[in-house]
């Protein structure tokens, strides 16, 4: 048995916080550089050119990338023989994001109660995801979530019927209903089985692959190159003003579920794809 204090955990969620949300990730930058040479629209280059240039700066001047710097989602992997000391788990999750936020002068933009909506003050409550894994370890991923992007996002109960092309409809709509809203070019992270809650943390959560790794599974690595070949010639574009590049990935996750059922989620993210891993 490995005991870990949960102070550690407090200091990497702080330090991630704010690292994630001033340097965008290698594998976005690449795509982002990508989507700049596929792009054949004049318009749509100058944007992804500016794109670039403000990843530069944010980096260079510290400054974040996005003036919306989420709601910090978390998604914990503790190993079974792991003896979490020191308090709360979740106490200090929220005490490294508080943190982060504070310490790094990153927007706090959450409130306390969905509809008296006092803000909080330090981006605290985080969303917090925990699984039980082998191992003697944590593994801390973070994905700080906007709200643009957030708020486009969709969940399609499908009957088992409507099989894969129920899957591909679904998809296109939730990206076409979406249009400029969600700042293109943008990640499509899809969950599709389980149930309903299920199929949106993994929708959620597949965004925080690598946008240049394809699924596992082979049906799965080719459905989300086709779909984002799809997503791409529907020419909403960059910034949605038109464009070859919409999408700069399509990550699926899947899960067994009912014989009556294929629940389907779309969570869509902009450019700002921030994720963000560590081993404790």
């Amino acid at each position: 048995m490995r005991e870990i204090n949960v102070s550690e955990i407090t200091n990497k969620i702080k330090n991630m916080c704010i690292s994630v949300n001033l340097d965008l990730s290698d594998d976005m930058k690449s795509a982002l550089k990508q989507a700049e040479q596929e792009e054949s629209s004049t318009l749509g280059k100058h944007i992804l050119r500016q794109l670039d240039k403000n990843l530069e700066i944010a980096s260079s001047e510290s400054i974040p990338i996005c003036q919306d710097t989420g709601m910090a989602v978390i998604f914990l992997e503790i190993g079974q023989d792991v003896h979490l000391t020191g308090g709360s788990l979740e106490a200090a999750v929220n005490e490294g994001v508080r943190q982060g936020y504070v310490e790094g002068y990153l927007r706090k933009s959450v409130v306390d109660d969905p509809l008296i909506r006092k803000n909080t003050g330090d981006n605290t409550p985080a969303v917090i995801h925990e699984k039980i894994v082998d191992g003697d370890k944590v593994k801390i991923t973070l994905a700080p979530k906007g709200f643009g992007s957030e708020n486009m996002s969709r969940i399609f109960m499908l009957k088992p019927a409507e099989g894969i092309e129920g899957v591909k409809n679904a998809v296109l709509t939730a990206v076409k209903d979406a249009g400029p809203n969600a700042c293109p070019p943008m990640v499509v992270g899809v969950g599709i089985g389980g149930d309903f809650e299920k199929s949106a943390i993994m929708a959620k959560q597949a965004l925080t692959r690598r946008v240049d790794k394809h699924s596992d599974i082979q049906y799965v690595a080719e459905l989300e190159k086709e779909l984002k070949d799809k997503i791409n010639s529907t020419g909403i574009g960059p910034g949605g003003l038109g464009g070859d590049v919409t999408c700069l990935a399509v990550n699926i996750n899947t899960y067994p579920t009912h014989i009556a059922g294929l629940p389907v989620a779309v969570n869509i993210c902009c450019h700002v794809n921030r994720h963000i891993s560590c081993i404790v």
